[in-house]
């Protein structure tokens, strides 16, 4: 396999995990969005330059998550390496459940296949596995490369009986739905966020949970108007609510008022599930202000929306 182009740029966006009852399957992506660029250099050098989130605190070597998911993609359909400069403009906040480590993982992956004679040989099911080998779970890479809303599992590998390899398919979004995020000022390590759960849980929560996540997949794509009953969760949210209080008693206060909130992959984000009103608002905006109370103590609201197309890379020049 052969490099073919030696300067190529990708869009991947924001990613929000869970949606409540889907834990570590469901998730959906958000039109806001890293916007990464590499050229390839006939030295061995690496140079990243960063601007915006993370900027001043991730690796500038080899190091980075781009870098080495370029790298690893590379190697997958046995290209050359080569001397690389990256320039990322980082809109997706970091540690805060959206998916930024997800983000980088599979941009990296997108721009080696940008870069490639034959972008073929790495088609989306090898861009997903790639980037799950760097990053983990599924429910963010999935949503970044499909766009909209996926569902991700693992199955057992063919070639291989002994692993397993993430699989994911595209769902439907309802044109009403509007994401609402809302983003505090903390940051929450995802390795934190999952230490509080615990190894079992009660069978009863576990069928609830099931029955949750199906009704989900029928709102999001059909019924918005059971978004509501659809995002009750009973398998992780409550036993994180020790390293993420404000974030949970948000969800709680905008859940008394009807708004289908959650917490946001790994958190402390907050999503809530929202509809478009005829004024071009959302039902979930006076809830968020009362919640609130003229306060926002270091919060945003973002109002990205949902990104259809998922991550796109292309040549340059």
């Amino acid at each position: 396999m052969r490099l073919g182009h030696d300067h190529a740029r990708v869009r991947v966006p924001a990613t929000s995990a869970n949606l409540g009852p889907g834990f570590d399957a469901l998730g959906l992506a958000l039109a806001l969005h890293d916007d990464l660029d590499v050229r390839a250099l006939g030295s061995p050098d690496v140079v990243v330059e960063v601007t915006g989130e993370g900027a001043g605190e991730v690796p500038l070597g080899e190091d980075h998550l781009v870098v080495r998911a370029l790298r690893l993609a590379l190697d997958h359909v046995g290209a050359p390496q080569t001397g690389l400069h990256l320039t990322c403009v980082n809109r997706i906040p970091h540690g805060r459940g959206l998916g930024s480590s997800a983000a980088a993982a599979v941009g990296g992956v997108l721009l080696a296949r940008a870069l490639l004679a034959e972008p073929e040989a790495l088609d989306d099911d090898a861009v997903l596995a790639i980037a799950c080998a760097l990053e983990g779970h599924p429910d963010n890479a999935a949503p970044a490369i499909l766009g909209g809303a996926t569902i991700a599992w693992l199955e057992a590998d063919d070639a291989d009986p002994t692993a397993v390899r993430p699989r994911a398919v595209r769902l439907a979004v309802h044109a009403d739905i509007e994401p609402v995020v809302i983003v505090p000022g903390s940051r929450l390590a995802t390795k934190a966020a999952r230490g509080v759960l615990p190894a079992t849980v009660p069978h009863t929560d576990a069928a609830a949970q099931a029955g949750r996540a199906a009704l989900l997949v029928e709102a999001l794509g059909r019924r918005p108007d059971l978004l509501f009953p659809a995002t009750v969760d009973r398998l992780h949210q409550g036993y994180r609510r020790a390293v993420m209080p404000d974030s949970l008693a948000l969800v709680d206060a905008l859940r008394a008022r009807g708004v289908a909130a959650v917490v946001s992959g790994a958190g402390p984000t907050v999503l809530a599930l929202a509809r478009r009103t005829d004024d071009g608002r959302t039902d979930a905006d006076e809830a968020i202000a009362a919640a609130f109370g003229g306060q926002m103590g270091g919060w945003r609201v973002l109002r990205p929306g949902v990104d259809l197309d998922g991550a796109r890379a292309w040549q340059v020049g």
